[in-house]
């Protein structure tokens, strides 16, 4: 018997492997993998809500001691003295704690793109099931924010400041101001000009919080390599 010829079959074929007709393995390699990045997902999820719990406990602890030891001294030079302590190491916790979430926020884009990937995987080999999928089987950074926050479109511009990186940031440039705050007052400043050095120094810590998290967002752009971006 002649073999027929081979450019007239028609096979469901995975984007990546042209020509490759999915082995009998190819459904059970992608749904581990999915389960893989899922879990992956949680591990992050669950750092990123320790290490926030963790910077709002010791600030939390740091304002009842502030509280104790001002009763104690009278808010005099020991009470200026342990705040120049104590709020500096809560600042340097707050600001690690801003850069670890924006790293967890790109292992986790990272992960949302594969699964991304692999939901374009399952829509090429069973497409009639596309009506039933709510989340994006596109892996560009339109795409992650799709399956990630459940939005059709880009995020508003508040967005960053509802997230926790953004939270935590704001935060910490209050510590940051009323550090300035007080060794305005220590130093002999009006209450007044205290209040305006310390105002100065919650927007330049804000400020500078902002312009890092655009540049580590811009530099993650430049690394995020999709295979199959959204249509415009």
């Amino acid at each position: 018997m002649l073999e027929p010829d081979p450019t007239t079959r028609t096979t469901a074929t995975v984007s990546g492997a042209p020509g490759n007709e999915p082995g009998p393995h190819t459904l059970q390699i992608l749904m581990t993998e999915h389960w893989s990045l899922l879990a992956s997902r949680s591990l992050v999820y669950t750092e990123s809500m320790s290490r926030t719990s963790i910077f709002v406990a010791a600030l939390t602890g740091s304002v009842v001691a502030l509280a104790l030891v001002g009763q104690a001294t009278d808010f005099g030079d020991g009470f200026v003295a342990f705040a120049l302590v104590l709020l500096p190491v809560v600042y340097f916790l707050g600001v690690v704690t801003v850069a670890r979430l924006g790293q967890i926020n790109w292992e986790d884009a990272i992960w949302v793109q594969g699964m991304n990937r692999i939901r374009h995987a399952y829509l090429e080999i069973a497409p009639e099931l596309e009506p039933y999928f709510v989340t994006s089987k596109y892996d560009d950074d339109l795409g992650v924010i799709q399956s990630s926050i459940a939005m059709r479109g880009w995020p508003g511009r508040t967005q960053g400041f509802i997230a926790a990186p953004g939270v935590v940031a704001v935060m910490d440039s209050v510590v940051a101001g009323a550090i300035a705050a007080i060794a305005a007052i220590g130093l002999g400043a009006g209450t007044v000009l205290a209040l305006v050095v310390g105002a100065a120094l919650f927007v330049a810590s804000l400020l500078l919080f902002f312009a890092w998290g655009r540049r580590m967002i811009a530099k993650g752009r430049e690394r995020f390599e999709p295979l199959y971006p959204t249509p415009s």
